[in-house]
């Protein structure tokens, strides 16, 4: 009987442990994501991810965003001259930069989680592994260590208040 007693208090602290404030694979992929695509992204797809008319295309029901992941990724390693990508009868002209050397597979595989779960998108997550599949494939360069390191807003101390100049007046 005393071993049990012993056996259970560490059996309930592992259970809550284990219950507490981890997220899901797929809802921090999708977080992080989010950071990424507001970094690099949304300057052009704009924060609702419905792009700009002929110039930057929507993220929104597109068969590039929900189909074929390779093709997606490669797109952001590689980048587009303009006019590649038509939706609905539209072309979209506004090159995109590539993103192989900025960014890293677990970003690209994130912001892509992101837009593909994103403005009414419902799909499978993109793994960085996949990524790291289109990069050789495509023949993409390495991302740099750090070239975008996504650092988050630094935020001011409860009841600071920024310092003014004061301005003096010599006769």
């Amino acid at each position: 009987m005393k071993i049990l007693f012993f056996l259970i208090p560490p059996v309930i602290v592992l259970s809550v442990s284990l219950s507490g404030k981890q997220q899901p694979p797929l809802k921090a992929s999708i977080e992080r994501g989010k950071k990424v695509y507001a970094a690099v992204c949304m300057a052009c797809h704009q924060p609702d991810g419905l792009g700009v008319q002929r110039m930057n295309p929507p993220l929104v029901q597109t068969k590039w965003v929900l189909g074929d992941k390779k093709a997606l990724a490669t797109i952001v390693l590689n980048g587009l001259k303009g006019g590649e990508i038509e939706i609905d009868g539209d072309d979209f002209h506004n090159p995109m930069p590539p993103q192989a050397t900025q960014l890293t597979d677990q970003q690209i595989a994130d912001a892509l989680t992101y837009v593909r779960n994103s403005f009414g998108n419902k799909a499978s997550a993109v793994s960085p592994a996949e990524v790291k599949a289109a990069r050789i494939a495509a023949g993409a360069p390495a991302a740099k260590p750090n070239a975008v390191p996504l650092l988050p807003a630094v935020k001011k101390p409860a009841g600071t208040t920024p310092h003014k100049k004061t301005l003096v007046k010599h006769s």
